[in-house]
This record gives structure tokens, C-alpha cells and sequence, in this order.
């Protein structure tokens, strides 16, 4: 990976993601077991002095039920343990008279019970309110004697609108926010949420809901100690989602939810993972684990040295002659069990589970350098996802070529040649452009090998996409302008946020070696697209192929992994196989 200035075992006897059919949907994982030769349950995985890590422990996923009603319970005879959070539709910002409850409405009911204690909230803090007109707007928490103990409501608005997905999602974010919030500062048991009908009516609402509500949720303790692990959800069981209008699709769009984030939690858990930790080895022991627990949707294979030897794989090879484990070219099959697929698919993820830089070593953010292999995060997320999700018609391959670029007597030098698959000849100009040279033979490999019909390939690439995009949007980089649209409405749809990047043939001048048919890297300017054409090589060309740089999104300097890729690519799979029928 390129800087300009820096770069589960799943329990095989329960099912990783179990869900209730019916008014009642759940997300709950079983807790994980210390592996690697942990000796008690306040330590995280260990190993011996010299053999490298082999296992990953993942992070349970929240344990909590969301019910979908149509009527609140009478409220002032719950108790302890009880939180109810009333959605509302913001108001005119420039009304006089302030933010008024409408009549006959749940939250105005429950006001006229408690003596008008949330309009008097809403007038007190009018100026942080400020009529309710921006999504997210909400009153302090209020604690409320009841029949049996104390109540904690509150109130937050959706903003003013709903007319556009876009709205939608925005709301529905915000409100994930205000209700994770009261969760963690109520440690409620059971939280009640009213939803206006103009919000839960649209059909991509309760999706976006419960996904991010999932996903704030989040919280990996794994690396710490038992005094210091964080809890702030344990109380948490269940979510009553109320309102008198929800869509026909209202339990599937929790169902797809559910599976999305596990899929997302997957890819956090392994970005966030230490490099001692989560190596070539451990990754292929996880991709063995996902198809173990998939109840047969998803097969593993997993290719060492000596099978890449026999592809020809050495542009993958040459990077991984610095690993201190072999490498692992990962491969897993989604294959739907009741129909012939109709379409075949490959996903790319980039591997490098540490990335040093090799002998073009890095100068600065080394330690953040376990995330390049963000791609494959993205990857064997979406695998996980889609192996929830069960499209009929679609096989779908996830392909990694898992190694690490490090330093040692055997590590590929600048200067060096490799020959990749494709028969191409790679000059090495820079170690620290590793990355493409993984993906070129995976690339290789879904094209000729799988004979996949379109391609997609994550990867954390180059620093340069960072300087054009920052740190929340990914490049997206193809020649195919209805994979471009397919992509940038998954993107929208999933809140993975991208934009597409100019494939500008005038710079392929660039990639011209002396000696060789090209090099692995570029000029000063424009690195990012270089990059992009340098992957383009290994694809045929009248293949559907897009290249996705992640290496902005994929980490948050606040909050660390942060899943980029998984939802977006799952939702790809499910478009796809949807234009199938």
C-alpha cells in the first residue's frame, strides 16, 4: 500500500446468526471461546514463542430481539428496566409558537399522563431543539415515577421529510444514534420506540434503522482484560418498534438487517485485529470457519505455495517471500442450493495482513498498517452476509490472496522481476506496492480460472485516494458504466460512500518499464488512477471489472474499523441476483 505521507472462529456448533420467523426477529451470537492457548477467561488469544497465531476470536453480536407492534403497552405501569423513545416528525422551523405534540399521538397521550412533563422538556430546551427540524434533535432524558419504579423517556425528531431515500436514511440514522444513546445511559432492558407512519411506511426504513442501530452497537473487547472490557448494551433485550403502518416487507427488511451486520461486525473484528493476531494462517481458519457454519452454502479452499507455484501466481508469490507464515490464497464458494445459478460473480479482497513496506520501508503510521487488509474484511464479510442472505440464482466467489510484506532475506527487492499468472512481467520499482501485485494474480484467477462474468475487487491501495477523497469516501474505478450505476446505488443504499474515478489511458505511459512489460508503479501524479490501470491488466477487457480503493473509509481514527465494504458488497450480489428473475 501506497502513502503519499503514511498506508472466529465461528462456534461450528451453533449458528453464528440465529433469527425467530415471524413479529419477532432477533440478532444474538453465541459467546466465543478463547483459542490459540489462552489460559483463562481473562486473557486474549495467545501462542507459543514460536509458532505464529492460528486462530481469530470474533466479537458476539448484540443480543438483542426487535419486535415490530402496532400499539404501546400502557407505559406508566412499566418499571425498572424500561425506556421509551418517542420518534417524531420535526416542525416548521420559523412557527412562533415552538414545537407542539400533536393531538391524539402516542407521545401526546403519554404527556397528558405525566402532567405535560415532555412539552415542558420541549419548551425548556427550545434552542437545542429548535422546533425538531433537523433529524436527531432531541430532549434530555426523563426520568418518570411509575406504578412499580421509575420510567426513562425521551424524544427525538426525524426531521422534517421523508420524501427521498436519502432522507430516509438520514432519519432513521439519527435515530439509531438518539436510541443507542439511551440504551447506554438509561442500561435499560426493554426499549420502546414509537415511529411515525410517514417514517416506518417507506420501505427502506426499518432496514436502515435496525443496520445502524446494529452496527453502533458494536463493541470488541477481545484485547482486553475482563476488568476493562466495555458492557454498555448487557442489559439489552429487546427493541418494541410501534407505529399503526409498517410495509409488507417489515420483517425481512429486519431479517437482511441482521445478516448485513454480521457481516459488517465480521469485517470490523478483522480490520480491528492485531497483526500477531490475524495473519495469512488465522485469516484461512476463519474462511474454513464461515463455511463450516453456513450449513453447506459456502465451501473453502484454501491454496498454499506450492498450488500458487503451479498457477504461475508470482506477482502474489514475489510479496509473500517477506511473510513469516506461507501464504493463503483463500477461496470461498457461495453456491445456492435450490436453483441452478444464473449468474457467476467474484469478489477481490486485498490480504496483506501487515503491511511493513518491505525494503521501500514506511516512514510514518506503521503501527496502523494491520488494516490493509481491509479488502478481505470486506470480503469474507460480504461471504458471511450472503451466506444469511441466500440469494437463489447467484454463485458468488470470494477470493484473498492472504500475506504480509515484511522484511527478511528472501523479501522481494526493488529492482526485482516477477512474472504474474497472466504471463505479464511486473518491474519492481517500489516493495511498498505490494497490494497490486496480490491482486493481479487473484484478479487472473476469477477471470480464467472461475470464469467469473464480473468482477469487483476492495482494496486499502494507495494513499493518493485518500488526498482526492479523504477518509470517508472510497474510489471506485471502471470502464463499465452500468456496473459504475450498479455500484454507486448499492454505495447509497448501504451508506458505504464512493465515487467514481476516471480510468484516464493517457497515463498508462506511466507503468512502462526498460525492461519488463510494466511496472508496479507510476509518476508523482495521479497514483491512485495508475494503480486502478496497473489492476485493469489482469482482467480481460471486455469483462464488467471495477476497482474499489478503500483505504480512506476502511478505519476511523475515533472509533477504528469501521466495516466499509461489506454491506456494499453484499448489496451488490443481492441487485445482481435480483436481475436475474
Amino acid at each position: 500500500m501506497v502513502f503519499l505521507t503514511r498506508s472466529l472462529t465461528l462456534l461450528p456448533t451453533k449458528s453464528f446468526l440465529s433469527q425467530h420467523v415471524g413479529r419477532s426477529l432477533i440478532s444474538k451470537a453465541p459467546l466465543t471461546t478463547l483459542r490459540g492457548g489462552a489460559s483463562d477467561e481473562d486473557s486474549f488469544p495467545t501462542w507459543s514463542f514460536n509458532d505464529a497465531c492460528k486462530t481469530m476470536e470474533v466479537s458476539p453480536l448484540p443480543s438483542v430481539e426487535f419486535k415490530l407492534k402496532d400499539n404501546l403497552p400502557n407505559l406508566s405501569e412499566l418499571g425498572d428496566g424500561n425506556a421509551v423513545i418517542y420518534g417524531v416528525v420535526g416542525g416548521d422551523k420559523d412557527a412562533e409558537e415552538g414545537f407542539k405534540l400533536g393531538d391524539g399521538t402516542p407521545e401526546k397521550l403519554f404527556d397528558e399522563e405525566f402532567s405535560g412533563i415532555i412539552q415542558a422538556s420541549i419548551e425548556e430546551n427550545a434552542e437545542d431543539f429548535k422546533n425538531g427540524t433537523s433529524a436527531g434533535a432531541s430532549i434530555p432524558v426523563l426520568s418518570l415515577p411509575s406504578s412499580n419504579s421509575i420510567l426513562k423517556a425521551s424524544l427525538t425528531s426525524l426531521g422534517t421529510k421523508f420524501s427521498t431515500p436519502s432522507d430516509v436514511r438520514s432519519a432513521a440514522s439519527s435515530l439509531a444514534t438518539s436510541l443507542t444513546s439511551v440504551c447506554t445511559s438509561t442500561k435499560c432492558a426493554t426499549l420502546h420506540v414509537t415511529l411515525p407512519s410517514s417514517f416506518s411506511s417507506h420501505p427502506d426504513a426499518l432496514q436502515s434503522l435496525v443496520t445502524k442501530t446494529l452496527d453502533l452497537m458494536y463493541t470488541d473487547n477481545r484485547y482486553r482484560s475482563k476488568a476493562n472490557s466495555k458492557t454498555p448494551f448487557s442489559s439489552l433485550t429487546t427493541i418494541n418498534l410501534y407505529s399503526p403502518e409498517f410495509p409488507s416487507n417489515a420483517e425481512a427488511s429486519i431479517s437482511t438487517a441482521v445478516a448485513l451486520n454480521a457481516g459488517t461486525s465480521l469485517c470490523k473484528d478483522m480490520v480491528n485485529s492485531p497483526p500477531n493476531i490475524l495473519n495469512p494462517l488465522s485469516m484461512s481458519d476463519l474462511a474454513r470457519s464461515l463455511a463450516k457454519d453456513s450449513g453447506g452454502l459456502l465451501k473453502c479452499e484454501v491454496l498454499g505455495s506450492k498450488e500458487c507455484e503451479k498457477r504461475g501466481m508470482g506477482a502474489y508469490l514475489g510479496v509473500a517471500r517477506g511473510s513469516e507464515t506461507e501464504p493463503q490464497f483463500i477461496h470461498l464458494t457461495y453456491t445456492p442450493t435450490s436453483t441452478k445459478p444464473k449468474r457467476k460473480l467474484a469478489i477481490v479482497g486485498k490480504g496483506l495482513t501487515f503491511d511493513a513496506g518491505g525494503y521501500n520501508i514506511k516512514t510514518s503510521m506503521m503501527e496502523l498498517m494491520k488494516f490493509d487488509m481491509g479488502g478481505s474484511g470486506a470480503t469474507l464479510g460480504s461471504a458471511l452476509a450472503i451466506s444469511k442472505l441466500a440469494p437463489p440464482n447467484t454463485e458468488v466467489h470470494f477470493l484473498v490472496a492472504a500475506c504480509e510484506n515484511m522484511i527478511n532475506e528472501r523479501a522481494m527487492r526493488p529492482g526485482d522481476v516477477l512474472t504474474a499468472s497472466n504471463g505479464k512481467t511486473i518491474e519492481v520499482l517500489n516493495t511498498d506496492a505490494e497490494g497490486r501485485l496480490t491482486l493481479a494474480d487473484a484478479l487472473v484467477y476469477a477471470d480464467k480460472e472461475l470464469g467469473a462474468e464480473k468482477i469487483v475487487d476492495l482494496a486499502t491501495l494507495t494513499g493518493a485516494c485518500m488526498v482526492a477523497l479523504g477518509n470517508q469516501v472510497a474510489g471506485v474505478w471502471t470502464d463499465n458504466d452500468d456496473l459504475a450505476s450498479d455500484l454507486s446505488e448499492c454505495s447509497t443504499e448501504t451508506g458505504d460512500k464512493s465515487w467514481r474515478m476516471p480510468l484516464e489511458s493517457g497515463y498508462d505511459d506511466q507503468l512502462k518499464s526498460k525492461i519488463a512489460d510494466m511496472t508496479n508503479l507510476g509518476g508523482r501524479y495521479g497514483g491512485a488512477i495508475t494503480a486502478a490501470l496497473f489492476l485493469k491488466k489482469f482482467v480481460d477487457e471486455d469483462k464488467p471489472y471495477a476497482h474499489i480503493d478503500i483505504a480512506g473509509p476502511v478505519w476511523s481514527d475515533k472509533t477504528g474499523a469501521t466495516g466499509f465494504g461489506a454491506k456494499m458488497m453484499a448489496q451488490w450480489v443481492m441487485r445482481e441476483d435480483g436481475e436475474t428473475e
